[in-house]
């Protein structure tokens, strides 16, 4: 599946009381790269809102001066759903410092959900496999 990869350098005001990422704007930059995977696959952006962030999982600090790497990619569809796995790094270091998965929904003009009629090729390998199989489980 297409990943999308959204960048941001960690500046002083992305921090907290510990001199590390604030977990309120990695939430913002890891929705934000969600939503671009969402948005595209879908071709609409108007028609998509955020419903949850689960389980955005923290590994290890993110310091200032980290320019931080979101690679975003559709896992599942439902018939109005749509769930990204998103996942960061640190430039091209592979581990994974923050990893999780949001759900987005389609609507119509007046909010309410509306089917998307869109399918996913194939797992292209293990890893896919094993995402698409935990995000079924996502309520």
């Amino acid at each position: 599946m297409k990943e999308y990869v959204c960048t941001h350098l960690v500046k002083s005001e992305d921090m907290n009381h510990h001199g590390t990422l604030f977990a309120g704007r990695m939430a913002e930059w890891f929705t934000e790269s969600s939503f671009i995977a969402a948005a595209s696959l879908y071709g609409d952006p108007g028609s998509i809102v955020c419903v949850k962030i689960h389980g955005m999982k923290f590994s290890k600090p993110i310091n200032k001066g980290s320019i931080l790497f979101l690679r975003s990619k559709v896992v599942h569809v439902g018939t109005t759903s749509i769930a990204v796995y998103t996942q960061a790094n640190i430039n091209d270091d592979t581990t994974v410092l923050t990893e999780g998965y949001v759900s987005f929904v389609c609507v119509d003009h007046e909010g309410k959900k509306k089917p998307h009629y869109l399918t996913l090729p194939e797992p292209e390998n293990e890893t896919e496999l094993k995402q698409r199989e935990y995000a079924k489980t996502l309520r």
